[in-house]
């Protein structure tokens, strides 16, 4: 019960933002952007960053780094009806430990989507969210006692609530989970917030992810990242991140984690529609 409340309750607070921006390009000049957009792109940043733990000892066993690869395929424009698309998404996460004699991996998450996506429009007919709902599973590809796997119903809305800040609302319904990792949402929570916002526009960007845990307690997340972009006509940027909480990775979800890691990433552009243009 708690986690369909707070969920129904994170979906309806990013729904009442869509009215205080309403500045976005016309139905006609997105249905023209879509149809023309790549079929391939990126889905969520790709990066590669290596830092170190905050809350232990450095060493090289607790030194690491961290990267992820995400790309979309879309699979019809907006030619379904109510103006929705399918869409196919991939992304992978891996956690290194670059520095121990081997460089082995400690862990590697993979998380397939499909999903159907909509331009929200006001009555003006302007653009003024993206909203999309998807299955998607993420597991960890190992067996025995070390398997981590969760499934899930998403739905996902994106506005902006001014010229420079962007804020994304994600809820899922879980389900096929509880098999090694019964108390997994415990860490995870129903639902997950981001804020982005342009400090100096296509130069500095911050970006805040929210979690709760669904027990009473301090378990959850939070990741601040700064992106800095050096190069003009480019979206890669360095970055700096740092992630304090539980569940950065499905092996250890239920350990505290609290690391600071620097490094490369090239920015999806996925909700650069949003802007004015």
């Amino acid at each position: 019960m708690k986690k369909i409340i707070f969920s129904c309750i994170l979906t309806g607070f990013a729904f009442c933002f869509q009215h205080l921006y309403s500045q976005g390009i016309n139905k006609k000049s997105v249905d023209s952007i879509i149809k023309k957009a790549p079929s391939f792109s990126i889905h969520e940043d790709n990066y590669f960053i290596s830092g170190i733990p905050l809350n232990e000892d450095i060493n090289k066993s607790t030194a690491d780094a961290k990267y992820q690869i995400s790309f979309k395929q879309l699979m019809t424009r907006n030619t379904l009806p109510w103006d929705t698309y399918l869409f196919l998404t991939y992304t992978q996460k891996a956690f290194w430990n670059i520095y121990e004699n081997s460089s082995p991996f400690q862990e590697i998450n993979f998380n397939p989507g499909l999903g159907l996506g909509k331009p929200i429009y006001n009555n003006k007919k302007r653009l003024v969210g993206l909203a999309s709902v998807s299955f998607e599973h993420e597991s960890n590809g190992r067996d025995s006692i070390f398997s981590r796997s969760w499934n899930s119903i998403r739905l996902k809305y994106s506005t902006m609530i001014g010229e420079k800040t962007t804020i994304t609302a994600e809820a899922w319904a879980p389900f096929l989970y509880k098999d090694g990792n019964p108390d997994l949402f415990d860490y995870i929570g129903p639902a997950e917030l981001n804020i982005k916002h342009n400090f100096i526009p296509k130069r500095l960007i911050g970006k805040l992810m929210l979690r709760k845990g669904l027990e009473w307690n301090w378990q959850g997340a939070y990741r601040a990242r700064l992106l800095y972009r050096p190069f003009k006509m480019s979206n890669q940027y360095f970055m700096l991140e740092w992630f304090n909480g539980y569940a950065e990775s499905l092996i250890n979800y239920d350990e505290h984690v609290n690391m600071i890691r620097i490094g490369y990433v090239i920015k999806s552009r996925e909700l650069n529609i949003l802007k004015k243009q």
